[in-house]
């Protein structure tokens, strides 16, 4: 076998192994979570306590494409926004697309947080989120031996159905955690309708933290570590430690449990823009397949004359 035929076989068997985590069970499930590397800079996504905390009017684009090289694989965007109120409240919105295989969903999301000075530099920040899922699954993309096939049914009409989430998020300037329910209810779709669960053994917990330290004036350290929980799979830990050069350039490693190890790098091309990007290289078999993951993030705060940025916020 010569090496495009090894290629190929093994584009073949990659593929195969990635369409068995999608329809082995032909109940689509609306549940599942794009897994970020650049969580830290896209808070608000995963914990609507962070809603309203950076002061300004600030808005996050991401994008991620998972397992480069095997087709179907998944491809995430999201746009945030959130801005404090008067009142101690945060208000915010997101909009996810994520493409999976022949599954398509998008979700949008309206937050709300409100804020508690609990010291002259700590602040506590409960959030609640609520929007809806729209869930389709194209099965005429699939390539079917038997045509007639009753295991696999005619498109699925589109599904939507509700979202909502909880989070806590206590801060300083120099150290934050966080913990969040972002998914309290399972949506699970089938040709015959959508059924919503909101039971606890359902839920996606996560708990996340950073601090920054000074190792001179022109050097600072944000180790950070999110810890994320679910019934019925084991417990995932990602460990990050970022490093910011002269307040404008970032390098960063990561290390996410049983998955994959990143390479971060980042511009802070002003106190307001921040652009950063991350390559993924998996642990796990697909890295015979896959040449790895990439991901980008393009974060703005808009400023204002009373509350004008002269320095970059590091959370």
């Amino acid at each position: 076998m010569n090496k495009v035929q090894i290629q190929k076989a093994r584009s073949k068997k990659a593929t195969c192994l990635l369409f068995l985590l999608f329809v082995l069970c032909l109940k689509a499930d609306a549940q599942f979570d794009p897994a970020f590397t650049q969580y830290m800079n896209n808070e608000m996504f995963i914990n609507p306590g962070y809603t309203g905390t950076r002061r300004v009017l600030a808005a996050t684009l991401v994008y991620r494409n998972q397992w480069v090289g095997i087709k179907g694989s998944p491809k995430t965007q999201t746009f945030s926004m959130h801005t404090p109120t008067r009142k101690r409240c945060g208000i915010g919105a997101s909009i996810m697309n994520e493409s999976i295989g022949i599954s398509r969903l998008t979700r949008f999301n309206v937050n709300y947080a409100y804020r508690i000075k609990t010291s002259a530099k700590a602040q506590l920040s409960f959030g609640l989120q609520g929007g809806l899922i729209q869930f389709h699954q194209n099965y005429n993309e699939l390539n079917l031996i038997n045509p007639i096939d009753n295991l696999f049914p005619i498109d699925l009409p589109n599904a939507i159905a509700p979202s909502a989430g909880f989070g806590m998020f206590y801060y300083t300037n120099r150290f934050y955690v966080g913990f969040s329910i972002p998914r309290m209810i399972k949506n699970t779709i089938t040709a015959s309708g959508v059924r919503n669960s909101a039971l606890p053994q359902d839920w996606h917990y996560y708990l996340t933290s950073a601090i920054v330290l000074d190792v001179s004036e022109n050097i600072k350290l944000k180790p950070s570590v999110m810890i994320k929980e679910v019934a019925g799979a084991p417990v995932q830990a990602e460990v990050a430690m970022h490093t910011l050069l002269g307040n404008v350039f970032w390098l960063g490693v990561s290390y996410r449990t049983g998955d994959a190890v990143s390479a971060i790098t980042g511009f802070q091309l002003s106190p307001q823009l921040r652009i950063f990007y991350t390559y993924d290289y998996t642990l796990t078999e697909l890295q015979n397949y896959s040449t790895g993951s990439h991901e980008i993030v393009i974060s703005y705060d808009f400023a204002y004359k009373k509350n004008r940025i002269t320095s970059p916020r590091i959370f």
